[in-house]
């Protein structure tokens, strides 16, 4: 379980890991895995026993939330291996635009694709009938899902009232406790590799840390390679200022990420996030940032191309946000021989008795995942197709690639060769693309760090294979903060208490409820529009303006919505308990 933000509450997550698995994966309770110690061929569970499975060719529609920048439309090494295995091509729609506005048109249209993993819309078509309850599918033809979903299946139920399994998680993976802490830090506070080093190591650990490397870097480099250096630029283009602007509010004063919400461990009242005094004095410091000439005054117009092509040229000294939003732009960087200017990742609070909730365990909550449509052409194929991806099979295929062209057994233990892996590294736009590595997330899996039966690691995400991976600038320094990983900068897993609830963001609500009306209201209306101007005022001004920021929300609603979300949350609290 690893720390995650809706395009309604927190598109976060969605793109995020459809495409990245190792930056958003999710553990829960213990799942074993059993079969054969077979490192090049990991077990699997088939439905029929010795009955040869149907590998007649079929194509499934399917609609994705989640872009995918590298699909190849299953001609990549992955994809053609497991069609040969399957007989399943997938034709896939990726959103262009916005989700929930492509969800709505899909809904109301009633003619559905076969497959659809629609992100934080799936109520908007459970409510319009459009999924079919996988209950049954599942325990007649799926064995590996249920097999990787364990005790965690009936938290896989839509509702306290409603018990169908419409969707199969992709957002969260199934994990255990001792392996947390496994995958590497994904963000939100990171500064350039030259900053650091020219500085000679300076703690980073508050705020005020962060700012003066940012400030002292800047006035002695006012340009880098004949262009203006820019210290701080945030990317506030639709949806991207949930993970640049908003939400890092609430990662740098302790609270736990749970979406637009802060869910109170004890009471599980829920409050959005921007209610808490903590961070009303985050805010506070970007309006300082701003005042003091330190953010990028192109922040709250630029488009999210012209963030990552500022990135791209090496001249952002400090980031806020997600690694997964410009790992193109850091990979631009690497191919033309300037790892010094991609970014290390930092434990950065608003004070040091603050400890940052990344490593924060949750528990399994189901997350935003795939289903099959009423309008599939055979859901028996589907299912089994879905199942086949669950299978240790389908997962090594996805996360590692295909044995002797991205890695080899050797003495019982995959490896990547070098010349593989220096394309990963180097190359790694073009690698993902002709190797469809990780584009096939589209079942249940485990996380990272967990095992398959031979002994060997489920996902290329471990420790020994994220420092393999690391550029020499990276190790340098990590090194000198004493450091092997860049999650090593955070408090650990065991610091915390399992998140009970799991990620609030992921809740499914009705389509009609205040939270779900009130909150795009909010956010689109006054917390998107309110939050750029409160930076971009004047210091003197920023007091009147935060309060009338706070009076403007309740009088939009957001006391009915956080009521209202409290009792879908507490609800499913009692469904996963049994109540």
């Amino acid at each position: 379980m690893k720390s995650r933000v809706t395009k309604s509450i927190s598109l976060l997550m969605a793109a995020i890991l459809f495409l990245f698995m190792a930056a958003c994966s999710s553990g829960s309770k213990n799942s074993e895995s059993s079969g054969s110690p077979s490192a090049s061929t990991p077990a699997e569970t088939t439905a029929t026993g010795s009955e040869k499975a149907d590998q007649s060719p079929i194509t499934f529609s399917m609609y994705s939330a989640a872009t995918n920048a590298n699909w190849n439309k299953m001609q990549d090494d992955v994809g053609k291996e497991i069609t040969a295995k399957t007989g399943v091509s997938l034709d896939i729609k990726f959103s262009l635009g916005d989700d929930n506005q492509d969800i709505a048109l899909i809904a109301s249209s009633g003619d559905y694709p076969d497959l659809i993993a629609p992100a934080g819309g799936a109520a908007t078509l459970v409510d319009a009938g459009a999924m079919l309850d996988l209950t049954e599918l599942i325990d007649k033809y799926a064995p590996n899902i249920k097999r990787v979903a364990g005790e965690n299946l009936t938290h896989m139920r839509w509702s306290k009232d409603d018990h169908s399994i419409y969707f199969i998680p992709t957002l969260e993976t199934i994990s255990s406790p001792e392996v947390e802490g496994v995958t590497d830090a994904v963000g939100p506070f990171m500064l350039q590799h030259a900053v650091v080093k020219e500085l000679g190591y300076p703690k980073i650990r508050t705020l005020q840390d962060f700012e003066n490397a940012i400030k002292t870097y800047y006035e002695k480099h006012p340009t880098i390679d004949g262009q203006k250096t820019i210290p701080l630029s945030l990317n506030a283009d639709d949806w991207n200022i949930i993970f640049t602007v908003t939400n890092p509010a609430f990662i740098a004063t302790g609270a736990a990420d749970d979406g637009e919400y802060y869910v109170d461990p004890e009471t599980k009242e829920a409050t959005l996030h921007y209610k808490r005094p903590e961070e009303k004095e985050y805010f506070r410091w970007l309006n300082h940032m701003n005042d003091i000439g330190l953010i990028d005054p192109e922040s709250f117009v630029q488009k999210n191309d012209q963030w990552k092509a500022k990135i791209a040229s090496g001249r952002v000294l400090g980031m806020i946000g997600a690694t997964w939003q410009f790992n193109d732009a850091k990979r631009s960087l690497i191919k033309e021989g300037k790892a010094e200017r991609t970014f290390g990742i930092y434990d950065v609070s608003l004070s040091p008795d603050m400890k940052t909730r990344v490593n924060q365990v949750w528990a399994f909550s189901g997350g935003w995942g795939i289903g099959i449509t009423k309008d599939c052409k055979d859901p028996v194929r589907a299912i089994k197709f879905l199942d086949f991806l669950a299978s240790d099979e389908g997962q090594v295929l996805n996360n590692w690639g295909v044995e002797g062209k991205q890695y080899v057994v050797e003495n019982g233990k995959r490896v990547i060769p070098k010349e593989v892996l220096d394309q990963k590294v180097n190359n790694a736009n073009t690698f993902f693309k002709e190797t469809g590595i990780g584009s096939y997330g589209y079942s249940l899996r485990y996380a990272d760090g967990m095992k398959d039966p031979s002994g060997n690691f489920y996902t290329p995400i471990f420790p020994e294979q994220i420092v393999n991976e690391y550029t020499p600038i990276e190790k340098e320094v990590l090194a000198a903060y004493g450091k092997t990983t860049w999650r090593d900068m955070f408090p650990k897993s065991s610091e915390f208490p399992v998140k009970e609830w799991g990620a609030a963001w992921s809740l499914p609500i009705p389509v009609d409820s205040d939270a779900n009306v009130i909150a795009e209201k909010l956010r689109k209306n006054v917390i998107w529009k309110r939050i750029p101007e409160i930076i971009l005022a004047k210091p003197s001004e920023f007091d009147s303006k935060w309060d009338a920021f706070m009076q403007e929300l309740d009088k939009n609603g957001a006391e009915k919505m956080e009521k209202d979300f409290t009792k879908y949350l507490k609800e499913r609290l009692e469904l996963w308990n049994g109540q």
